[in-house]
């Protein structure tokens, strides 16, 4: 099996377990709690997204791989990462722009993977010596995506979910 084979199977087995893993054990206690608290512990999972700044260290990546894809990512994930923890201190506040700004945040949280994506399609970037950054794409970036779907989830059901304020 090629290098690209096994990437994407990766993404693919590693999406797979983590929405088994939150539908059976994640989400049934996540609706028991309050909308806040509920966003609460998804947001965190994309707090992390600071780790694609490693696309920037010399070294780490294969040189080869365009400078423009790598500073896109890296900056968008450190965006992202900054907006989720906006939002989750909005969130544990119960400050009144709490969950349009949980919107802004996995809107563009959700954007960049996208773009992320079509570039790793694009310059197909599993051909390229990714060192540690592997596990970024195989691992983590399946969990972000599990993560931004149940916030859309969690966000689109907001109109029906206990409204309690998060506990501080």
């Amino acid at each position: 099996m090629n290098s690209d084979a096994i990437f994407w199977l990766q993404i693919g087995v590693s999406v797979g377990v983590v929405s088994l893993i939150t539908l059976w054990y994640v989400w049934p206690p996540l609706t028991k709690l309050s909308l806040q608290a509920a966003l609460v512990p998804l947001l965190f999972v994309q707090v992390f997204r600071y780790v694609g700044m490693t696309l920037l260290v010399k070294g780490m990546i294969d040189p080869r791989l365009s400078h423009n894809l790598l500073r896109d990512g890296a900056y968008g994930d450190l965006l992202a990462g900054a907006l989720a923890l906006a939002a989750i201190f909005a969130l544990r506040y119960n400050w009144s722009f709490a969950i349009p700004l949980a919107w802004v945040a996995n809107t563009w949280g959700s954007l960049d993977v996208v773009n992320v994506l079509r570039g790793v399609v694009s310059s197909n970037v599993p051909s390229y010596h990714l060192a540690s950054i592997w596990y970024i794409y195989t691992f983590y970036a399946p969990l972000v995506v599990v993560s931004a779907v149940m916030i859309f989830v969690v966000l689109f059901k907001s109109r029906s979910w206990n409204k309690a304020p998060v506990p501080v």
